[in-house]
């Protein structure tokens, strides 16, 4: 399978051009993305298996382990090819309880791409997300001093382009006022549609959007209408809904995460998931408060 095979097409993240379909790294850590994962070679074999399927987008970020997800992705896929991308994001850390917590002063965030840069064996990263929000939604505030730092690495050219995760429209606008912004990855899925308006207006922009926990994040999405529409063409709710996805916006694209090769080869299959006028219908009816 080629890039061009895979479900969705493409879309261009800044100079980039990128498979819709990419590959979520956060479940290759252990239990609670904190420490290192059960089978190390596992981790490994899905890595190597994503890239040989053709997925070129690989997400992750350092703190998630902490380390762990960068340094698997190194040994299982060090020397990159030259069309693999690997997006990261800065802006939190890990505690010794295994929480959260913001990590956005300018010394924070600097020190963050270098471990990133030094973690994944590059010279440049394709592209830092700044996380702004908490772990599900946006928090109010400025973000000028934290993006304004990140976009003084670029000028330095330790990173090729700039996104933000867990934000707002007016924080996308005031980042934009400082530098370009080529994506946004927030929480968005069938079920949790109160990004409906960014995702409208990030199209409009030729800002790809990346959804995270694109299949309902640490417990299964829950929905009559999805399991219903599931049923009717004897799929499943999460390939039902990563085909959604899909559909709902041509900037949209996935980074489901696994660390199955088996449920590896399923999300791709469930993403080339036909939906028809009726399925869509029900399932872009679908509320958040269902």
């Amino acid at each position: 399978m080629t890039e061009n095979e895979l479900p969705g097409g493409v879309y261009p993240m800044g100079d980039l051009v990128l498979p819709r379909f990419g590959y979520g790294a956060m479940q290759l850590a252990g239990p609670g993305v904190f420490g290192p994962p059960k089978d190390r070679e596992a981790a490994i074999a899905v890595l190597r298996t994503a890239v040989e399927l053709g997925i070129r987008h690989i997400d992750t970020a350092d703190f998630y382990g902490p380390h762990v997800t960068n340094e698997i992705i190194r040994e299982a896929l060090s020397p990159y090819p030259d069309d693999l991308h690997i997006v990261t994001k800065v802006g939190a850390r890990r505690d010794e309880h295994g929480g959260w917590p913001h990590a956005r002063t300018p010394a924070e965030l600097r020190q963050q791409v270098h471990d990133n840069l030094r973690r994944l064996g590059l010279d440049v990263l394709d592209v830092v997300n700044l996380r702004v929000g908490g772990f599900d939604r946006p928090e109010p505030g400025s973000l000028a001093e934290q993006f304004g730092t990140l976009a003084e690495l670029r000028e330095q050219g330790l990173i090729r382009h700039l996104g933000l995760s867990t934000v707002d429209a007016d924080q996308l606008a005031e980042a934009q006022a400082i530098a370009p912004v080529v994506c946004v990855q927030n929480f968005y899925n069938v079920a949790n549609r109160q990004d409906d308006a960014l995702v409208d207006s990030t199209a409009a922009q030729g800002i790809a959007y990346v959804p995270y926990f694109p299949l309902g994040g640490m417990s299964p999405l829950q929905s009559r209408t999805l399991d219903k529409v599931a049923a009717r063409l004897d799929s499943t709710p999460l390939s039902v809904a990563l085909a959604w996805l899909l559909h709902r916006s041509p900037n949209i694209l996935l980074i489901p995460g696994t660390s199955s090769v088996g449920h590896l080869r399923e999300n791709l299959a469930g993403a080339a998931l036909d939906l028809p006028a009726d399925a869509l219908a029900d399932l872009d009816a679908v509320g958040g408060s269902e």
